[in-house]
This record gives C-alpha cells, sequence and structure tokens, in this order.
C-alpha cells in the first residue's frame, strides 16, 4: 500500500466498538493500518491502496521457489477437492447403487464436512508445530488409501465409516496447503494468488466432473472416478516428497533454535487468551461461507438431473461450465480485493450473487443452465476467492497452518447439514417440470439457501475486521516466540534473536530450489 503517513485513531477495544469502526471504515476508501516496525514500536496510520497492477507484473514478483510451494499447495488443495466431490456429483448414482435415498448418501457428506474440523485441530497444529511437509503428506497418503476403501465398501454402513474418516483426513490438507502456497507470496501478489489458490476447490469439481462424463452414466461407474482420486491424492502426496520444509522453519532449525513442547503450547494458550475474539469471529464467517457454497453446489447435478430432467452427460456439462465460472470468478475478484480491499469485495460478490438467484434456477435447457450456473458461481467462489488470505492476514502470524484450516474446517462442521438439508427439503416438496411431471422442488430451495447465507455474510463481513497488506513472512513458528514481548508477538510477528534469524534465512535462501 501507499503510505502518506496520515495518523488515524487507534484500533478499537471490545466487539461492538470494532463492529461500530469497521463498519465505519467500509465507507472510507483508504484503510487503517496497524504498522509496526522491527524494533516493534507500533502505530495507526490510513493507508491508500497501491495502484491496481497488470497480473503479468504480480506474477513477475514470485520467485521460483515462491511458485513452486504455490503450485504444489494448488495441486494438493485439488487433488483434496475432487476427492470431496466424487462423491456429490455422483449422488444419484450412489443412491441405485446401495438402494437408498439421495438423502441417506448426503449423510456421508455431512458426516465428512462434520469431522474435518477433528483433522484440521490435529493436522493444523502439527503442521505449526512441526512444519508443514509431513502431516500434509500423511494427510494425502492416507485420503488415497480411504478413496480406495470407498470402493470396496459392500455395504451402506461401511461406506458411511469410511467416509467419515476420510473427513477426518481431509480437514487437515487446506490449512497445511493454504499456508505453504500463500505465506511467502510477496505482498502485492496476494490477492491474485489467493483466488487462483481457492479456486482449486472448483478445478477439483470441473476434474471430478470431466472424470463423471468420462465413465458414463451406468450405476457402477462411479468406482471408476473414486480410483481417479485416489490416484490424485497419491501423486499429490509423493510430490510434496519432493521439495523442503518451509523456509520460516528452516530458518529456526539453521539459527540453533529448540522449540519445546511446553513453549508451543504455552504459546499457544497465550494467543489463544489474545486471539478467542478473531477465532470466534472466522468461524462464524466460515460457517456462512460454507453454507453459502455448499447449499449452491452440493446438490446442483442431482438439480439438473431431477428437477430439469437432463441426461447424465449434459447435467455434467452443465455442472463443469458452472464451475468453470468458479475457477475465473475466485481468480479476478481475489485480484480485484488487492486494490477495493478484502470486505468490499466479498460483500459487492455475494449481493450480486442473490440478484442473480432467479436467472440461475429458471432455465430449463442445458445451455441456459450453463450460463446462468457459470455467472452466479462466477461471484460465489469470487466471494470465496478472497477467504484463504483474508484469513490469512486475520491469523495470529505463527498459526497461519492451524487457524485458518481450524476456522474452516470448524464452519464446515456447523454447515455440515447443508446438502442434507437442501436434499430433505427438496424431496418433500415439489415442482412442476417443463415436460409436466411433478419432480423434487430442488431449484427453489437452493435459492433461498443461498440468499440467506449470502446476507449472512454480507453482515458479518461489514462487521468484521481487515488486515490487509499485514506483514507475516517473516514469523517465526509457534513457540520461537515464547520469550518475547507477546503484543508484539502476535503483531508484528518478530521472533527471538532476530539478528541470528536473519543471518539464518539468507543461509536457507542460498539453499533454495
Amino acid at each position: 500500500m501507499a503510505t502518506g503517513y496520515e495518523p488515524a485513531d487507534p484500533l478499537a477495544r471490545g466487539i461492538i466498538a470494532t463492529a461500530k469502526q469497521s463498519c465505519r471504515d467500509l465507507f472510507r476508501w483508504k484503510q487503517r493500518v496497524l504498522v509496526t516496525n522491527e524494533l516493534g514500536e507500533s502505530r495507526i496510520e490510513w493507508q491508500s491502496p497501491e495502484r491496481l497492477r497488470n497480473p503479468i507484473s504480480l506474477f513477475v514478483l514470485l520467485s521460483a521457489r515462491d511458485w513452486i510451494y504455490f503450485l504444489v499447495g494448488l495441486f494438493a488443495w485439488t487433488a483434496d477437492a475432487f476427492d470431496f466431490h466424487a462423491l456429490s456429483i455422483q449422488t444419484v448414482k450412489l443412491s441405485h447403487y446401495y438402494g437408498r435415498t439421495k438423502t441417506d448418501i448426503s449423510t456421508a457428506i455431512t458426516l465428512t464436512l462434520l469431522l474435518r474440523s477433528v483433522g484440521a485441530a490435529t493436522f493444523g497444529l502439527l503442521g505449526d508445530r512441526f512444519g508443514r511437509k509431513w502431516p500434509m503428506v500423511a494427510n494425502l497418503i492416507v485420503l488415497g488409501l480411504l478413496q480406495i476403501a470407498t470402493i470396496y465398501s459392500a455395504t451402506f454402513e461401511q461406506f458411511l465409516a469410511v467416509r467419515s474418516l476420510f473427513g477426518l483426513f481431509m480437514g487437515g490438507v487446506y490449512g497445511n496447503a493454504v499456508a505453504m502456497a500463500l505465506e511467502n507470496c510477496p505482498t502485492e501478489s496476494r490477492g491474485l494468488m489467493s483466488g487462483i489458490l481457492q479456486q482449486g476447490y472448483s478445478l477439483g469439481y470441473v476434474l471430478a466432473a470431466c472424470a463423471n462424463l468420462g465413465v458414463g452414466g451406468a450405476t457402477d461407474t462411479w468406482k471408476t472416478v473414486f480410483w481417479i482420486a485416489s490416484g490424485l491424492s497419491f501423486a499429490a502426496g509423493l510430490l510434496r516428497c519432493c521439495f523442503p520444509e518451509s523456509k520460516q522453519f528452516r530458518a529456526a532449525k539453521a539459527a540453533g533454535q529448540h522449540i519445546s513442547a511446553g513453549d508451543f503450547w504455552k504459546e499457544t494458550k497465550l494467543m489463544l487468551a489474545k486471539e478467542w475474539r478473531m477465532c470466534i469471529y472466522c468461524i462464524i464467517l466460515m460457517t456462512w461461507f460454507n453454507y453459502y457454497a455448499h447449499s449452491s453446489q452440493d446438490s446442483y447435478t442431482t438439480f439438473v438431473l431431477e428437477s430439469k430432467e437432463l441426461a447424465n452427460d449434459a447435467a455434467t456439462r452443465a455442472s463443469i461450465l458452472m464451475n468453470t465460472g468458479s475457477c475465473v470468478g475466485g481468480s479476478i475478484i481475489g485480484y480485484l480485493s488487492q486494490f477495493v480491499g478484502r470486505r468490499r469485495a466479498i460483500i459487492t460478490a455475494v449481493l450480486v450473487s442473490c440478484c442473480l438467484v432467479p436467472a440461475w434456477i429458471l432455465p430449463t435447457t442445458e445451455s441456459g443452465l450453463s450460463a446462468s450456473g457459470f455467472i452466479i458461481q462466477f461471484f460465489v467462489q469470487g466471494a470465496y476467492g478472497v477467504v484463504p488470505i483474508h484469513l490469512n492476514e486475520l491469523s495470529p502470524p505463527a498459526y497461519r497452518s492451524s487457524f485458518p484450516g481450524l476456522a474452516y474446517q470448524i464452519g464446515n462442521m456447523i454447515s455440515s447439514p447443508a446438502a442434507q438439508i437442501v436434499n430433505a427439503i427438496s424431496e418433500t416438496h415439489f415442482t412442476t417440470s417443463k415436460s409436466g411431471r411433478v419432480v423434487d422442488g430442488y431449484g427453489p430451495i437452493m435459492a433461498v439457501a443461498l440468499v440467506i447465507s449470502a446476507v449472512g455474510i454480507a453482515v458479518t463481513v461489514a462487521l468484521g475486521p481487515e488486515k490487509r497488506g499485514r506483514f507475516f513472512e517473516n514469523a517465526g513458528p509457534a513457540g520461537a516466540n515464547i520469550y518475547n514481548d507477546v503484543d508484539k508477538t502476535l503483531d508484528s510477528g518478530s521472533i527471538a534473536d532476530l539478528k541470528a534469524q536473519e543471518l539464518a534465512t539468507v543461509e536457507v535462501e542460498q539453499s533454495d530450489v
């Protein structure tokens, strides 16, 4: 950001005061920023955003090492999303295979989302304690094995049990992947790279839908899609093995810092005592976001198959184009958030998506559904494209693996019944199709769910904080900051023995890929 050293009022303290200040700041172009130097001296000032830059020039700012870490993190997140959507886009096939209703099958989605928070807590803390590498590798390898176990689940009960375990290990991928991909990106590039990274979720959906289209609509073909998902998880885990640990952890090790378990948990307790309000806020925000995404996506293929009476291949093509819109929108709006602000970008995108709801559910042809799906998901995932960097900037610097992942997955846990609720209500409320048949009312139910969650996001974001442009590149691992002043540690990300850290960082960078 360009800075003219225009002093600002101090950051508000307390929930109500912060909400009022955040709401007022939303309508002021300049941003209130806490600036902390390397000595821990802080001041509050108004800063104007930098001019919108050519995306190519932002890409050039990333070094070869930065690109490698970003692409590996993106691939891991894409494989994770493919694993998840391999089930959601084949709900109808699985209901025929196990002789169950679509609502019963969506119970597996609920269980997966419910247990992801446990995995996020476990593997996120392991990532902050021991590094990003091996927790992510373990996650991905086990996910591949669980996809194979799903294929060999002979009964519906076995199927649900395996998908529950799948959720446990799936939860650990997001936080480590986001931290790995974004923590070393230059400040100016973060919005753009965050938007691209989040679209790994939509890209995973597109690839899963392409696989579903390729294998055809026969009931047993769902197993082939799961085999492909397993291969992608194994590939992502093995690829992560080929690259070293993050720069921060290697620098801490080179500086001779020993982080004991006691230091780690002591700093974690101090962080929670200071940041508990931020934790609750981010969980509420991610609950709304996950309702928003899952209610508009997870039942979409079922919606066009059952309510719009499209064939399997036509429904899959519509789903692919819908999520292509997600990929484009997330990248563009994430990029624009670097200029207009994270909160303004999110609020604008979710409100526009509300206006597009009629155009989304009313078409009856493949081309109409594809076009409207593309446009609405442009804004749905456009808003979501800001989330990775927004959560990273709101996170305590030493907890950028566990904090975003845990907030995201606890939000997932609370919103886990989203697809099941949509399916259950839709199967008891009916509409008339273009052929005159009475069909499940997926369209109106999905529309109502999207509007409610979009308004919830807009209100929550308007009343919440923003820390666009925050510096956390020099933050040490959790536990390395325990003997410093806690406020300085959490606000500026400084670590003990800064001179030794800087020397170690230089040595590590010389040995980087």
